[in-house]
């Protein structure tokens, strides 16, 4: 079985050519063991905009965060397509996950990727009413 490290790096080996494209930087993030095992965080930054990333086994958590907003990736989507996902999938190939997200930012990460701080906010706003929680 690959480390959490390991996992990563090769799944945002996989991300970064279509977040680099728009101007986005990969940031290592903390490596350590915590209360469910190992696990290890990194993120791709540009200005204001930060995409977080969370393994253990596989990919777990991602958030979007723009300024002081902010939507996990399941969020994200039911605001972008009103359809929540079934993120990041199932699969035993721990790098599934990745291939599905880069999917998923390809088809419906325009508001992130290359949109405005408003429609960023917009998506915000429709996670905060489709669900009556406020996500940001």
């Amino acid at each position: 079985m690959s480390s959490p490290e390991d996992i990563l790096t090769e799944g945002c080996a996989i991300l970064e050519p279509a977040l680099r494209q728009h101007g986005f930087e990969y940031v290592p993030g903390v490596s350590a063991k915590g209360s469910g095992g190992r696990f290890a965080r990194g993120s791709f930054v540009r200005n204001n905009r930060r995409l977080d990333l969370h393994v253990r086994r596989a990919l777990g958590i991602v958030e979007y965060h723009v300024s002081e907003q902010s939507l996990s990736h399941e969020w994200y989507l039911l605001a972008a397509t009103g359809r929540r996902g079934a993120y990041p999938g199932y699969s035993s190939d721990p790098i599934a996950g990745f291939r599905h997200l880069l999917t998923d930012l390809e088809a419906h990460g325009q508001a992130f990727l290359s949109g405005t701080d408003e429609q960023f906010a917009g998506l915000c706003e429709r996670a905060k009413s489709a669900d009556g929680k406020n996500e940001t």
